[in-house]
C-alpha cells in the first residue's frame, strides 16, 4: 500500500506545482487518512517541503480506527503542550525556505489560519481547495473492497434484527442493538448514527430515534451502516410490523421501490448527477409527493459517510467507473408514516455488468 499512497501524494503535489505552489498542507482527517494510510486525531500531513511529514499531537498507537500509517512517511511527534500540528507545519515549510504553502481553506478555522501566519510570517499561504476530495471520488479495487465489506456486515447485522421479536421495543433500544450487532461483526463502528423510525416517524430521513415503541401495523424504517477500515457504506429498508401491510402501505412502497429501482439503473458512467436524480425523484413527483422530497437522492460514499458526487437536481458533473454511491428515496406522509429504500452501488459500466449492488438486504416489503 506503500505505492499507493505515495502516487496519491504525488497527484497532490502536482496539483500544486501546476498552481505555482511548492508544498501543500493536508489537515482535513479523511483526506489525511486518504494520502497518509492513518493518522491520529488532530495530525496533519505537509506535502513537498523537503519530504513528506506527517506531524502528529501524539505518536500513531495503533487503533484500527485510526488507519495504518504509511511506513514510508516521516512521522513528526510534537508531544503534549508544543502546540497545533498546522502551526508546527507552516514553521517546518518556512524553515525549508518554502514561500507559498497551499492549504486546506474549507478545513481551517480563522483562527488556525491567523496562528500559522503568525509563526510564519513570510510563508504565503494559498488555497489548496478541494483537490484531495476530487481524487477521493472515484476509487480502487482495495478501497472498494472495504466498501463491500462493510455493506457485508451492514446486512448481517439488520438480517440479524429482522430474525427477532419487534413488537414493544423501542426505536432507541433497537438503534443500539443494530450499532451493537454492527461491531460484533467485525465494524470499526456505525458509519452513522443508526437511525430507527416507526409509525408515523418512518419513512423520514436521519430520524433520531425516540422512545416510541413499535406497534403492530406499523411501518419500521432502518437506516444504518458499518465503517470497516474506515470506509463507510449505507442501507435503508422499511417493513410491516406483524400484520399483513394495509393497501395505502403497499402502493406507497411500490412506488418508492420503482423510484429506487429506476435511480439504480441510471448508475452508469457518463451519466449526470442530475439525470440519476430524476430518475429517482420523477415518479415521486408525478405521483404528488414533490414538495416533501429530501433535496438530493443520493451521493458518495468513502472515508466519509457523505462524499461528491452529490446527487441532486442542480448538481453539476457526470459519473465515471468505480464511483460508489447511495440511492435513496424515501416518502413520508406527516401522521401516518412513509418508506425510505437505500443501497450503497459501485458505478460500473454495462460490459461490467452494470452497477454493482453492495447492499443486498431484500427489498422485498416484509411484515415481521
Amino acid at each position: 500500500m506503500s505505492e499507493v499512497y505515495a502516487v496519491r501524494r504525488g497527484l497532490v503535489r502536482d496539483r500544486c506545482a501546476a498552481v505555482g505552489s511548492a508544498a501543500a498542507l493536508v489537515s482535513r482527517p479523511a483526506n489525511v487518512r486518504y494520502l497518509a494510510g492513518g493518522a491520529p486525531p488532530g495530525a496533519v500531513l505537509l506535502l513537498g517541503a523537503g519530504e513528506d511529514v506527517l506531524l502528529c499531537p501524539r505518536a500513531p498507537g495503533g487503533d484500527p480506527a485510526h488507519g495504518r500509517t504509511d511506513e514510508s512517511l516521516r512521522v513528526s511527534v510534537l508531544g503534549s503542550g508544543r502546540g497545533d500540528a498546522a502551526v508546527a507545519a507552516a514553521s517546518l515549510a518556512a524553515t525549508h525556505g518554502t514561500e507559498c504553502l497551499a492549504v486546506e481553506e474549507h478545513d481551517l478555522t480563522v483562527a488556525r489560519h491567523r496562528a500559522m501566519t503568525t509563526a510564519a510570517p513570510r510563508l504565503r499561504l494559498g488555497d489548496l481547495g478541494t483537490t484531495v476530495e476530487q481524487l477521493r471520488v472515484v476509487k480502487d479495487e482495495e478501497e472498494i473492497a472495504c466498501l463491500r465489506i462493510a455493506a457485508e456486515i451492514t446486512d448481517q447485522a439488520l438480517g440479524e434484527l429482522l430474525e427477532s421479536i419487534l413488537v414493544g421495543r423501542t426505536e432507541r433500544h433497537l438503534s443500539l442493538e443494530l450499532e451493537r450487532r454492527l461491531v460484533d461483526h467485525g465494524a470499526e463502528g456505525p458509519a452513522f448514527a443508526t437511525s430507527v423510525a416507526t409509525g408515523p416517524n418512518s419513512g423520514q430521513g436521519r430520524h433520531r430515534p425516540t422512545d416510541r415503541r413499535v406497534e403492530e401495523g406499523d411501518f419500521l424504517s432502518v437506516c444504518l451502516g458499518a465503517s470497516y477500515r474506515g470506509y463507510r457504506c449505507e442501507i435503508a429498508r422499511t417493513f410491516v410490523i406483524g400484520t399483513a401491510p394495509a393497501d395505502w402501505q403497499i402502493e406507497l412502497y411500490d412506488l418508492v421501490f420503482a423510484a429506487q429501482r429506476g435511480g439504480r439503473e441510471a448508475l452508469l458512467p457518463d451519466a449526470t448527477y442530475r439525470e440519476v436524480d430524476h430518475a429517482a425523484r420523477h415518479p415521486l413527483d408525478s405521483a404528488g409527493h414533490g414538495e416533501g422530497l429530501m433535496p438530493r437522492t443520493g451521493h458518495g460514499v468513502g472515508l466519509e459517510i457523505d462524499e461528491d458526487p452529490q446527487l441532486a437536481p442542480t448538481a453539476m458533473g457526470k459519473l465515471d467507473a468505480c464511483v460508489p454511491v447511495t440511492v435513496g428515496p424515501g416518502v413520508h406522509l406527516p401522521g401516518r408514516g412513509g418508506v425510505r429504500i437505500d443501497d450503497t452501488l459501485v458505478v460500473r459500466p454495462e460490459a461490467d455488468g452494470g452497477p454493482e449492488l453492495l447492499t443486498i438486504t431484500t427489498k422485498e416489503l416484509l411484515a415481521l
